[in-house]
């Protein structure tokens, strides 16, 4: 499903969601996450042994739930693919680039910032990898 121009107005505009994704026992279970938009794509970052990562290996469908500072909303029913591989350094840097509104410069990372070279190596060492959700139904109050 694309993503409608107010859709895409939301989402550049509010960044801070709940990643809902299904728990073995069939029970949702929830996780605040950062959410951008690159090149029409909706990502957010993870790492190889989060929970999370596991559940959407064993069910890819997740349900975002996308907020605002008022109540205004936005829930995301999605199929997720994990990013993962070589590339994903330089994906991250481009998420994080976004998330921050950093077009140059280092990256807020934990305790500090990070030149992007630095950046690569901490998401290589944490074993990052990206969550790219394809949306297929869109709704809530915005």
């Amino acid at each position: 499903m694309a993503l409608s121009e107010q859709d895409v107005a939301f989402l550049e505009a509010n960044r801070s969601a709940a990643m809902i994704t299904v728990g073995a026992n069939g029970l949702a279970k929830a996780a605040r996450v950062a959410v951008g938009l690159l090149d029409g794509r909706l990502w957010s970052s993870g790492t190889a042994d989060r929970v999370r990562t596991r559940r959407l290996r064993r069910d890819p469908r997740c349900t975002l739930y996308v907020h605002a500072d008022t109540f205004s909303f936005m829930t995301l029913e999605t199929t997720v693919t994990i990013l993962e591989g070589p590339e994903v350094p330089d994906l991250s840097v481009r998420l994080f680039r976004k998330l921050q509104d950093r077009p140059t410069g280092p990256l807020g990372w934990m305790t500090g910032e990070l030149e992007e070279d630095a950046f690569r190596q901490a998401m290589v060492d944490e074993q990052r990898l990206i969550y790219e959700f394809e949306v297929t139904r869109s709704y809530g109050l915005y």
